[in-house]
């Protein structure tokens, strides 16, 4: 698809109204499960319902329909999916991004937006906690760990983007020397062999990761106390199931396009390079 201009409003926005609305639903998550799927066990019941109390970011608003979760705890959880496919529908792909994308490649290009806001918020995050430890002498108890629950979800979103734009680790040395049908094959079977590890991997985990660890809502047993159990796992395993779909899609899309030969010069950036050449004044 042809690269259309990048950098406006809408591609900050977007991505971090997602991360904002989807980072209060997933901390109101146990209003959400006493209201749609209550454990039947009643210790377990009495143990969300504590943790809802205690966790609560507005405690004094009343539930909505007779329930747990609040008005703005429903507006967060409707705007996610509306939020999403706008960002999707709207990503503009830039110039340095990989060219032949398609419209379904819009997913992983606007999660890569979202990891953009990410590692945004990431920093952000510690340089207050180093402003306030160094300066203030007054470090946070929720600062170091907030950066450890985003960093996981940096390096999970990456590796969706990294696989959309083909800049994931690759060894060329066989795959080069040998004619274009071959290589089709290579491709058949790594994609193969990738469907095949996602799909054990969520057939063997998904009872311990979204019974145990997502419906349990396992903190982390801290000061702050942050559920990163209870998120982590459930989205490494969505996260892995998007990479293997990625990769059918990157299959197909490759699949008619002519054999690229890689060298040492592919590991430069020449407009990096042009860039330093004209800092230091040479022609």
């Amino acid at each position: 698809m042809e690269k259309e201009s990048v950098g406006g409003l809408w591609e900050w926005v977007l991505p971090f109204a997602f991360f904002v609305c989807i980072g209060w639903a997933v901390w109101h998550t146990p209003a959400y499960i006493l209201d749609f799927i209550p454990p039947a066990s009643q210790s377990l019941l009495a143990q969300m319902g504590e943790l809802h109390t205690r966790k609560d970011v507005t405690p004094g608003w009343p539930g909505l329909f007779g329930g747990h979760a609040d008005i703005i705890d429903w507006i967060a959880l409707i705007l996610m999916p509306i939020i999403f496919v706008i960002g999707c529908m709207t990503v503009r792909c830039a110039a340095m991004e990989f060219e032949n994308w398609r419209a379904i490649d819009r997913i992983a290009l606007f999660f890569g937006r979202i990891t953009m806001v990410l590692i945004i918020s990431m920093t952000l995050v510690m340089l207050y906690e180093v402003f306030l430890r160094y300066m203030i002498e007054a470090p946070t108890l929720w600062a170091n760990e907030l950066t450890l629950w985003i960093a996981g979800y940096v390096f999970l979103c990456s590796g969706l983007y990294a696989m959309q734009q083909r800049c994931h680790i690759r060894i060329f040395l066989l795959y080069d020397i040998v004619p274009r049908w071959m290589q089709r094959t290579f491709d058949v079977i790594s994609v193969t062999l990738l469907t095949i590890f996602a799909f054990f991997l969520v057939f063997g985990s998904y009872k311990q990761v979204f019974i145990v660890k997502f419906y349990k809502w396992e903190m982390f047993g801290t000061a702050f106390d942050p559920p990163i159990p209870a998120t982590v796992q459930p989205m490494i395993l969505i996260i892995v199931v998007l990479i293997a779909f990625q990769a059918v899609i990157n299959l197909i899309s490759d699949w008619n396009l002519e054999p690229t030969v890689h060298t040492a010069a592919d590991d430069i950036d020449q407009e990096e390079l042009e860039a330093i050449k004209r800092s230091v004044g040479a022609k």
